[in-house]
């Protein structure tokens, strides 16, 4: 090794050193003396390499505080964070779908310490976990009994398991979905144990392909809704109601994966034509099942309501317990279906607000927020989505602003990189922030963020 390398690895500062230096004393604050530490070793061992390989200088102390700081907060720009959605997808799946409603916010917060999630006040004795939210999405759905899982493919994950292990689930062809994260209907089949019965072809089936495809190892009937794509043209497919009664009349139950969560028909807006969980119910269907956290408006959650022996089966299931809610969605989720006891339509729930939001407000509040922008801001009409694979090909007219600059892709990702991040569109070398998903509490935020990230 020659002597100059060696000596200039020898002038390398000690981690006590380093650790003592005061500008370590806002990175010990922040991140902890351990995480620190750790960081700082892997610098001094950089810079060992670098000087034994004869690249750059010495660092200064301060020098390999700083790129430790860096490393870390690198390390930790994954965590959960507050983002603002200017996107207009509404249940924008990557931003966590549905946002709370205030109340749903406060009962997290009340039960992020002990809480009676499973303990019975009155006798003081172990009680169930899903018997009230059960009994509240009971209620809400007009059924005999509910249960509620950590997400709506172990809600099905579950009901198959249950109730068709080692026996046979008839489905149509064209109901054989796969959704955002490689989720595919029939992966989810062999999972639970259940055998997969394809009847029908891609565009049409018949009641009487159902009808033909029941033996005595049938344990269900399978409708799936086709919550984020359509099929149009020389199509044909099965209602629930005669599904159900064909069920009856066989003796197997039918279960409708209705999956986007709409409770009750709303007579105008965008989401008039979406299948609802009132409707399944009213048909006949023995077990629907459907997501927390996309029209419904709350947590990730799976909800399976209809049949109460039926739902003891999947509750007794020893899967059950590995899918179970944990207290915080439990939480969340029964001050969401208290909302909508209170309404048919409740706009205290902010994915609900943000779908009927009137467009004229919209535009009101863009036109003010382009003026306050300055040069280069400019209101625009665009068009949103529900999102969260709900309503496929439905658009939601919508206002935004549209941000002149000559690096688009450059100031999207100066807004990302935002003390509280703002997601944004970049259409036609414009950054375009929707409004329709921004609160309109937040618009005097996003200007702040907005003119902070230009002058970045």
């Amino acid at each position: 090794m020659p002597q100059e390398v060696g000596d200039a690895r020898s002038r390398l500062p000690q981690l006590d050193a380093l650790l003592r230096h005061p500008a370590a004393e806002e990175p010990i604050d922040t991140h902890g003396r351990r995480a620190v530490a750790e960081a700082l070793r892997g610098e001094l061992e950089r810079a060992r390499h670098a000087l034994r390989d004869g690249r750059g200088p010495v660092p200064r102390d301060h020098e390999l505080v700083a790129a430790a700081d860096d490393a870390l907060h690198r390390q930790r720009a994954g965590r959960l964070t507050r983002v603002i959605n200017a996107t207009g997808v509404v249940l924008h799946t990557n931003l966590g779908r549905a946002p709370l409603s205030a109340a749903a916010r406060a009962a997290v917060a009340a039960a992020a310490g002990y809480t009676t999630l499973e303990y019975e006040l009155d006798r003081g004795t172990r009680g169930s976990r899903t018997r009230h939210v059960g009994a509240l999405a009971a209620e809400a759905c007009g059924t005999e009994g509910a249960t509620a899982v950590n997400n709506g493919a172990a809600a099905l994950l579950l009901v198959l398991a249950a109730l068709a292990d080692g026996r046979e689930v008839i489905v149509s062809r064209g109901e054989l979905i796969e959704i955002g994260g490689s989720y595919r209907l029939p992966d989810v089949m062999a999972a639970s144990g259940a055998r997969m019965v394809e009847v029908g072809t891609t565009n049409r089936t018949r009641l009487s392909d159902y009808r033909a495809a029941i033996t005595d190892e049938s344990a269900l009937l399978l409708k799936v809704h086709r919550s984020n794509y359509d099929v149009v043209g020389f199509t044909e497919e099965v209602s629930v109601a005669a599904l159900a009664e064909l069920g009856r009349e066989q003796g197997v139950p039918t279960v409708y994966d209705l999956g986007s969560g709409l409770l009750r028909a709303v007579p105008d807006g965008p989401l008039t034509a979406e299948p609802t969980v009132e409707a399944a119910v009213r048909a006949g269907a023995d077990l629907t099942i459907f997501s927390g956290d996309k029209l419904l408006g709350g947590p990730q959650a799976g909800l399976v309501v209809g049949r109460a022996d039926l739902l003891l089966r999947c509750n007794q299931h020893p899967l059950a317990r590995a899918v179970r809610l944990d207290k915080l969605q439990r939480a969340a989720l029964e001050a969401t279906l208290e909302a909508h006891l209170r309404d048919d339509l409740p706009l205290e729930v902010p994915a609900l607000a943000m779908l009927h939001a009137d467009v004229a407000t919209i535009e009101q509040r863009a036109r003010w927020m382009a003026a306050e922008l300055g040069e280069g801001a400019t209101p625009v009409a665009t068009e949103g989505l529900v999102g969260g694979g709900a309503s496929p090909g439905v658009t939601l007219a919508s206002w935004g602003v549209t941000l002149g600059t000559a690096d688009p892709d450059g100031l999207a990702r100066r807004l990302r990189a935002a003390e509280v991040p703002v997601i944004a569109r970049v259409e036609r070398d414009h950054v375009l922030l929707d409004l329709r998903t921004v609160p309109p509490s937040l618009d005097a935020e996003v200007v702040d963020l907005v003119l902070g990230s230009r002058d970045g």
